[in-house]
């Protein structure tokens, strides 16, 4: 099919606003121009790409099938369109990160801080999810580079390391007992845990670690945050299984202790992954150098 890229544009602002009018205003074009040149491109496709109704549209299931391809489309152009803006002047540029909200806090904001201070004019846009989340949203072209755990696997993605970070397990001195010697991890799974729920990243190395110790930890609370975690721990509801930089101030104010553990668990690995066949801009890889310097944790 031969079909002039504008149209594809006015359908992005269509589906993207879910509104004929709002895509009139953002492209400074008529409302009627706007429903011409969908019906133009439905019948160029042969395809009805939004259902009607007086109150609003919504995308078919072929209309659901193009955006999905033209959103990514034309989130790789917005990025051409700031590559080559950023060519011409480092300090005009963006970088759209995605990484996992406790890593940012405790060894991201601080970079992200010093690299603002140097280039006060970049944007910087952080997107929080997942580690698997994070390697999707880089195929869609949403984010420039992640920051996940490793191992990375996924066909066209470039890994870099990072850095190392340890897990640990705290509790409050409900749990005072078993200060007394270091626990065996199966003697642990005794005690109500409290951990990640199994779409983390954390909860899926912890788990592996343990499968390879033919060990199965099954919590007693599985929650979304680690921050939530430590506040559960903290009330005795349970050992906590968390990022350690992110108890240590529990822990200096005596209100969480570490449980030493027969078995040490390894570092977990973190990775800079980018797209193999897309070039990252100058402001990112900039930032991605500015990472590689001594990287200071919130605590």
């Amino acid at each position: 099919m031969d079909i002039n890229f504008e149209l594809y544009k006015i359908f992005y602002h269509v589906a993207k606003n879910n509104s004929f009018s709002d895509a009139a205003v953002k492209l400074h074009v008529s409302q009627s121009a706007i429903s011409q040149a969908i019906k133009n491109l439905e019948d160029k496709t042969g395809s009805q790409l939004f259902f009607r109704s007086t109150r609003e549209i919504k995308l078919t299931s072929e209309g659901q099938i193009l955006f999905k391809h033209i959103e990514q489309a034309y989130n790789f152009i917005k990025t051409a369109e700031s590559k080559l803006l950023e060519s011409q002047n480092l300090e005009n540029g963006e970088i759209r990160i995605g990484v996992s909200d406790t890593i940012c806090k405790y060894y991201l904001i601080d970079p992200i801080d010093r690299f603002i201070q140097k280039h006060p004019k970049v944007k910087i846009q952080v997107i929080n999810r997942t580690s698997h989340q994070i390697q999707n949203i880089l195929k869609e072209g949403i984010i420039d580079f992640g920051i996940v755990t490793l191992p990375v696997q996924a066909k066209g993605i470039a890994v870099e390391n990072y850095i190392s970070v340890e897990d640990t397990f705290v509790a409050c001195n409900k749990f005072r007992d078993i200060l007394k010697r270091p626990l065996s991890m199966k003697e642990l799974s005794g005690y109500p845990l409290l951990m990640l729920d199994k779409s983390s990243s954390t909860r899926q190395n912890i788990d592996s670690i343990l499968q390879k110790r033919g060990l199965n930890l099954v919590p007693e609370i599985e929650l979304e945050s680690i921050d939530l975690l430590l506040e559960f721990a903290k009330i005795g509801l349970g050992i906590a299984h968390v990022l350690k930089e992110s108890a240590l101030p529990f822990i200096d104010k005596g209100e969480l202790f570490e449980v030493k553990l027969k078995e040490k668990l390894p570092l977990r690995k973190l990775g800079i992954i980018t797209m193999k066949n897309v070039p990252l801009s100058r402001t990112s890889s900039e930032f991605i150098l500015f990472l590689s310097s001594k990287v200071i944790p919130k605590y």
